[in-house]
């Protein structure tokens, strides 16, 4: 009985291990999801503007898809690893401190605690416990006086979130196109690939609503408008060009 309760506790921490790696990754994903999606959809609603073929609608969409992802995935994964290297050397500076200049370190201390209602011998007992462990001391002072946190997300893990969503959210406004080309001529092309990309900004925005902790009325709301300024600009913008060019 005991050895089930063991294992099933091993699993429940196990599950909520995964949930919580989900949790830290879920706002790359609705960014990169956010920037594939209006993007893509940009780039259709220009090429519609200037009455571009379908083939061509397919070979833009894909190049932009393609390359803006992994533009932004690099700048994802740099973004991440900068900040995590920021992180270490101001750690290293304050351990630094903590060597050589033990007293003006355990004063800040003491003067952090104050500001929090500490005061007399409980302050003291404060300082000494904090002060009694190097680590302990340097994570408190990066804290507390830094305001810096450590980032537990892998810089290589954000940047594949970031593409993997860029693609698999930025490919919907195309998916009309490809049917027409390579399947089935369709109708109404751009109102299709409209449709379609309102129900990912619809799901994106949903998502969004849970990294934000906003509702989710206004998620939704938030992205469907973004992504309308987006596709109105391009396609006037495709609309003005086609007519100077012809």
């Amino acid at each position: 009985m005991e050895h089930n309760e063991k294992n099933l506790h091993a699993s429940q921490l196990g599950d909520s291990n995964f949930s919580d790696k989900l949790q830290h990754y879920l706002g790359e994903f609705v960014y990169g999801g956010i920037d594939g999606s209006v993007t893509t959809f940009a780039v259709v609603a220009g090429s519609t503007g200037a009455n571009l073929d379908s083939s061509i609608v397919i070979i833009l969409g894909f190049a932009n898809l393609l390359a803006d992802g992994f533009a932004m995935s690099v700048g994802s994964y740099l973004s991440a690893k900068s900040e995590r290297a920021i992180y270490e050397k101001h750690k290293q500076t304050e351990y630094w401190e903590v060597d050589n200049l033990p007293e003006l370190e355990r004063q800040e201390i003491r003067e952090i605690y104050q500001d929090k209602g500490f005061e007399g011998e409980l302050l003291e007992q404060v300082v000494e416990v904090i002060c009694s462990d190097k680590d302990r001391w340097v994570n408190v002072m990066m804290k507390e006086e830094l305001e810096m946190i450590p980032d537990i997300k892998s810089p290589l893990a954000t940047g594949t979130t970031t593409y993997i969503s860029f693609i698999l959210v930025g490919i919907i406004p195309l998916i009309a196109y490809v049917w027409d080309y390579a399947i089935q001529p369709l109708a109404n092309l751009f109102w299709i690939a409209s449709t379609l990309t309102m129900l990912a900004f619809v799901g994106i925005g949903w998502l969004k609503s849970y990294v934000t902790q906003t509702s989710k009325t206004k998620g939704i709301l938030e992205t469907l408008l973004l992504g309308a300024l987006a596709a109105a600009v391009s396609y006037f913008v495709g609309d003005i060009l086609e007519q100077l060019i012809h």
